[in-house]
């Protein structure tokens, strides 16, 4: 859902789309920065670059030259992209309406959930007290992760091996045997870049101790190597909190009005194309070889926050 709200329009595209709904009126009620040729570039655009760059306030004053020369240069772009008649051309003009209905899109969508309410003290207290491992908990943990590629049958081998205290060495050494694919990493990340599913189990284990996941390609061993403890109080912890809840919030209601729009509207499928089949059941994510599918981070959640809440 997160897509709905990411369409990227590349700089110049966006000048143009600017260019084109700025009326004279609007320009002339503004104060004039720069002109180039014929145009002029107003402190309204520059604010607006400003703006869409996220540029601190304190940071604005240096930032408006850098603005106005980028604006500039892309004002001599387009001129000659329009001296060229390049607005008229169909690939050009295709992009321009495909950018336009994204920043509608955008625009509609970031309308729907700018009242999202935070969480009340009582969610953020019981959602931290639930969490120990993100929070009071909290530990970094440097591990090694062993990926491999095997049909169902051969899972309870790996597992009677672990029981049976086989190192991970020794492990690697029978999948060359069975001329099974594996891959071997190792990181060290804190508790919130470890994938949810994995952390409450990862956080039980002692250093040494392995534990294995499985998925419809295969097993994926983590074994931890040591830990250290990093507690977060409730304080350092709850913008982080905050801001998971009002993501979710946000996620919930785009797929609810999306849905909305979806049964009310006249939709029709024509030209061969079908409705994608909607799966009757949650499908797992399959384990895979690959080193990355262990340590990566999960995106756009709340350890992204709490990552970025306690630096």
């Amino acid at each position: 859902m997160n897509v709905l709200l990411r369409g990227a329009v590349p700089g110049l595209l966006l000048i143009t789309l600017l260019s084109a709904c700025g009326a004279k009126s609007e320009k002339a009620a503004t104060q004039v920065a720069a002109k180039v040729n014929n145009s002029e570039i107003s402190v309204h655009q520059i604010n607006f670059v400003l703006q869409r760059a996220n540029v601190k306030p304190e940071q604005q004053e240096a930032a408006r030259g850098q603005a106005l020369e980028r604006l500039i240069d892309q004002e001599l772009a387009v001129q000659k992209a329009t001296e060229k008649k390049l607005d008229r051309s169909p690939e050009v003009l295709q992009q321009l309406e495909a950018a336009k209905r994204e920043i509608l899109q955008r625009a509609y969508l970031e309308g729907l959930v700018q009242d999202v309410p935070k969480p009340s003290e009582t969610e953020v207290k019981d959602y931290y007290a639930a969490h120990p491992e993100l929070f009071s908990n909290r530990r970094i943990y440097s591990y090694r992760a062993l990926g491999i590629q095997m049909p169902a049958d051969k899972i309870p081998v790996v597992q009677d091996m672990l029981a049976k205290n086989k190192s991970l060495e020794e492990i690697v050494a029978w999948t060359k045997e069975q001329n099974l694919r594996a891959v071997a990493d190792g990181a060290t990340k804190p508790a919130e870049q470890m994938p949810m599913q994995l952390l409450p189990r990862l956080s039980q284990l002692k250093d040494g101790q392995v534990v294995l996941l499985t998925g419809n390609g295969g097993v994926e061993l983590i074994q931890l190597v040591q830990s250290k403890s990093e507690p977060v109080d409730q304080a350092r912890a709850t913008p982080a909190i905050q801001q998971y809840f009002v993501s979710m919030r946000k996620n919930e209601r785009l797929q609810k009005e999306v849905k909305h729009l979806r049964d009310e509207a006249k939709l029709e499928y024509v030209g061969g194309y079908k409705p994608p089949v909607a799966a009757s059941a949650p499908v797992a994510a399959p384990a895979s070889a690959a080193p990355a599918a262990t340590g990566s981070a999960v995106a756009a959640d709340l350890e992204k926050g709490i990552a970025t809440g306690i630096k």
